[in-house]
């Protein structure tokens, strides 16, 4: 007879033995194919949004012809492009022509497993951690897969044969490199307060004293940069580049294998969101003491309708600046990454690494309000002085264009002679 559930709701921690090798293994197979299904479910449904996103920015409908209010236009897009013919350039190589959409998109979906998307959820058989893979080292195992993805998109650009393929997976290989030093390094004062690379127990030290928004405010903003540098979303789409590069890698792809591309980027979007949350905004956590035992399935299921509302407002986030903002000049963008945010980053991590051992010698404890304030109001310091005094109100200094005196006489000299040209063939 099943237990009534009430009793199941009320399960504690404590009197949960840990969960034996069989339970263990049927859960993770459980955890595999939910989180798997909802997962591609969302991101079928996040290229939906993002036109309707889109046509909401400006001021228009957006698909509504497909299923009430448009809900199956991510279905009959599938469908369509499931029933197109597959093309194959002759000249291309034809194995990594093949192989290079997978490669794009498999790294998407195992660096998910590692993220923890709930409390531990409470079972008559044992308390079965809500995250499908609980590595100790799973911040590593993230950087470690996810620098994989750019391998599909060289490959794609190098075996099609097209020099505009090539360009654009040249751009993205460079771009990606660039902004994974700037991303690895800003994660580091992360780990410098965490003291532990598992990603749990970044999550339970923000649980026990403040998200790390307030206190690594510098972090969390390079980070944000580079994972839109990272995911090649505007203004870093410079891979892609319709306007320059014919759709850049993926230009001799058709049918599904450019889809596989597409889905690629979404998958990507909702886990570099995912991990912005975890690392920065408390993972799952809801502050006021939801981290702390007993664990009941309320427990579970409100954590992680919290941890999906802050991963899809990123996702959102994403698409209002694909709308909002132009894409950079890819002199811009390199400067970007390597002349502000990686000097930033390094900088940042000697100061913090220094902040963080003067509180542990003043004998401050960790996670308490005297050393959460320590560390908010250095940074309060820090951003009005890059803010306020160094960027001067320009927010991303390399990509603003600063011509001396000489050049602007030049530029204006030339427009008066075609100027006058123009007038002479009149």
């Amino acid at each position: 007879m099943m237990p009534p559930v009430h009793a199941l709701l009320q399960i504690a921690t404590p009197q949960l033995p840990p969960p034996s090798g069989a339970v263990y293994l049927i859960a993770t197979v459980i955890k595999m194919v939910v989180v798997f299904s909802l997962y591609m479910v969302t991101v079928a449904l996040l290229t939906l949004a993002e036109r309707k996103i889109s046509a909401w920015i400006q001021d228009r409908l957006g698909p509504n012809r497909v299923g009430p209010g448009g809900l199956l236009q991510p279905a009959a897009d599938g469908l369509k492009n499931i029933m197109k013919e597959e093309t194959y350039p002759s000249a291309a190589n034809l194995p990594l022509f093949v192989l290079a959409p997978a490669m794009s998109f498999v790294p998407a979906l195992l660096t998910w497993c590692v993220i923890p998307f709930a409390s531990p959820l409470p079972t008559p058989w044992g308390l079965i951690d809500m995250v499908v893979a609980p590595l100790p080292v799973g911040y590593l195992f993230i950087l470690a897969v996810s620098s994989l993805g750019v391998y599909g998109i060289v490959l794609a650009g190098w075996s099609s044969n097209n020099k505009y393929a090539l360009l654009g997976g040249l751009r993205s290989s460079a771009q990606m490199v660039s902004y994974e030093i700037a991303m690895g390094m800003s994660t580091i004062p992360v780990l410098l307060l965490a003291g532990n690379v598992a990603l749990g127990d970044i999550v339970r030290q923000q649980a026990n004293g403040m998200w790390n928004v307030l206190g690594l405010t510098v972090a969390f903003l390079v980070f944000l940069i580079s994972a839109f540098a990272e995911t090649n979303r505007l203004p870093f789409d410079l891979p892609e580049a319709e306007s320059e590069l014919v759709a850049g890698y993926h230009a001799e792809y058709s049918a599904m294998k450019f889809s596989m591309f597409f889905i690629a980027e979404y998958a990507n979007m909702v886990t570099a969101s995912a991990l912005m949350v975890t690392l920065f905004f408390g993972g799952w956590d809801i502050p006021g003491h939801w981290d702390v035992a007993p664990w009941t399935v309320w427990k579970t299921v409100a954590t992680g309708a919290f941890f999906a509302f802050k991963t899809l407002f990123f996702v959102f986030f994403y698409m209002w600046i694909r709308w909002t903002l132009p894409r950079f000049r890819y002199d811009q963008l390199m400067a970007l990454g390597w002349k502000l945010l990686l000097p930033l980053s390094l900088g940042y991590i000697v100061v913090i690494a220094s902040a963080i051992l003067g509180l542990d010698a003043a004998g401050v404890a960790r996670g308490s309000w005297a050393f959460g304030g320590a560390l908010l109001g250095l940074n309060v310091v820090i951003v009005a002085v890059l803010l306020f005094l160094i960027d001067r109100g320009r927010l991303i200094s390399p990509a603003y264009s600063r011509l001396d005196q000489r050049n602007v006489e030049k530029l204006r000299a030339l427009a008066a002679r075609s100027a006058l040209m123009t007038e002479g063939r009149n």
